[in-house]
């Protein structure tokens, strides 16, 4: 089956073609870091929770056994979620010419090109993504409840400034991963196109990841830093003048 092939093997082996287990093997984990991904999103509210609202027992509630079962827990997530939808994208018949223009093999093009009937496939989206994609969102706000209580309690100045600042990076990137996860699967497949699908997949698989580490260092003293000379570097001098 000819598929959009992963992005590293297109740039460098100019290969555009890939095998029908691939293609399911990589529909597999591509869904298995999104799952793993929007608990692991869950996770970090909870220990941003923890250390704000709880500093003092921070240590006993985030100690290395409840890391280790918060990580497992997080990856089982992700791995259910995917073997249910890698199980009935299996399922589709695909006959013709099998070429998507995409990226990858994700869940919508494969759905667009399949001519079996799919809307068993279209129902597990909707459904699996509100609950594997939805509960860990509804519980995301939850821990920053109590966070704002707490910060809005704090007297100094500097002290609200700081916990604001510990949550600004988890917000930023959890608004923009369930912004994208939304636009990418959670649509009518009506309105679905190959060309739209291809950007959008671009924007959550490969712009959303390279944001992420951004959007954390920079509240990282020694990256504004950096950051603050480049821009004195490039500023114009106050002092030069052009000549007309």
């Amino acid at each position: 089956m000819g598929c959009g092939s992963p992005i590293m093997v297109n740039l460098l082996l100019q290969q555009q073609t890939i095998s029908y287990n691939q293609c399911m093997a990589q529909l597999f984990f591509l869904v298995s870091f999104m799952g793993a991904e929007a608990a692991l999103l869950a996770v970090m509210a909870y220990d941003r929770y923890a250390a704000i609202c709880k500093p003092l027992h921070y240590s006993r509630l985030m100690n290395t056994k409840v890391c280790t079962v918060l990580a497992f827990a997080t990856w089982i997530w992700g791995f259910l979620d995917s073997a249910l939808h890698t199980a009935l994208s299996s399922r589709l018949d695909f006959c013709g010419v099998n070429q998507i223009h995409h990226i990858l093999c994700d869940i919508p093009p494969l759905m667009k090109m399949a001519c079996s009937d799919t809307h068993i496939n279209e129902l597990a989206v909707h459904i699996l993504g509100l609950f594997m994609g939805g509960g860990p969102f509804l519980f995301t706000p939850a821990p920053y409840v109590f966070i704002l209580s707490s910060i809005l309690k704090i007297q100094s100045t500097t002290g609200k400034r700081k916990a604001f600042s510990t949550c600004a990076s988890h917000l930023i990137v959890v608004s923009i991963y369930y912004g994208n996860a939304l636009l990418n699967y959670q649509r009518p497949s009506a309105g679905y196109s190959l060309a739209t699908g291809t950007l959008l997949s671009i924007m959550f698989c490969v712009i959303t990841p390279m944001l992420n580490p951004i959007i954390y260092s920079l509240r990282n003293k020694e990256v504004k830093g950096a950051l603050k000379k480049a821009v004195e570097i490039w500023r114009p001098s106050k002092h030069h003048h052009s000549l007309c």
